[in-house]
């Protein structure tokens, strides 16, 4: 099936240059990008019903940007003044830096790991190990953080402070594209909240991530294109290759 139309379930990225920029330029297919869901932090009532004290804890674990906006934002709406004193650790230096929309970077108090948990907790290592550490997440805290915290003994507490919120896609017809990019379960499950009874038929899918593409599968729909590989390590790059080999 030749394809002309490509929908990412992304925000637009503006005038931002795009990783699919080269797809349209080499082979004429038309990009369009509509988000999926969006993820927003919880109400100072929400967070309330989790009972947790934030002034509590003496370390906080972020694995993603979002995490750390819902935190500030709830920690402002609760007027909860986070101490000087605090420490953060993070996944990755990328999630590290991004504190600095929200305080003053210290390195003696913001530290990071190489993109794993396990990576976090050598960071953590024996100088961090007394430290009262909450886990910030969306929805839910992942097990194998929990699993990670608990096999280093640390003393730790977790809390939600974001909520995924999945976008209305009646405004989007999806019969005007050949394939819809895909990079989260939560891509997924939007799509069959919005589409309970929802047909493939001749549609194509291409994902990021072992996860998304279980997520489609589960739902008896069926993957074309799947990334990371080893020869395609992004998206865009597994799609120039499926295209060329559409030739």
């Amino acid at each position: 099936m030749k394809i002309s139309s490509i929908l990412v379930s992304q925000p637009d990225p503006g005038n931002t240059l795009s990783p699919f920029s080269e797809i349209t330029s080499k082979y004429g297919i038309h990009i369009d990008y509509f988000p999926f869901f969006r993820i927003e932090p919880l109400s100072a009532k929400e967070f309330r019903a989790q009972k947790t004290a934030i002034l509590d804890y003496t370390a906080i674990f972020f694995s993603a940007k979002s995490s750390i906006d819902a935190f500030f934002a709830v920690c402002e709406e609760m007027r909860v003044t986070v101490p000087e004193t605090m420490k953060y650790f993070c996944t990755t230096e990328n999630i590290a830096l991004y504190l600095q929309k929200h305080i003053v970077y210290r390195k003696r108090k913001i530290f990071f790991g190489k993109g794993t948990v396990d990576s976090v907790m050598d960071t953590i290592g024996p100088k961090h190990k007394n430290e009262n550490f909450l886990i910030a997440s969306t929805d839910a805290t992942k097990p194998e953080v929990i699993k990670a915290f608990t096999k280093a003994g640390l003393k730790f507490g977790h809390a939600v402070f974001s909520k995924t919120v999945y976008c209305d896609l009646k405004e989007i017809d999806l019969k005007k594209y050949q394939m819809v990019v895909f990079y989260s379960p939560s891509d997924v499950k939007s799509l069959i909240q919005n589409y309970p009874d929802f047909k493939q038929d001749k549609l194509l899918f291409a994902t990021y991530g072992q996860s998304t593409a279980k997520a489609l599968k589960d739902n008896g729909l069926k993957v074309e294109v799947e990334a990371p590989t080893p020869e395609a390590p992004s998206v865009s790059k597994a799609l120039m290759l499926y295209l060329e080999k559409q030739k």
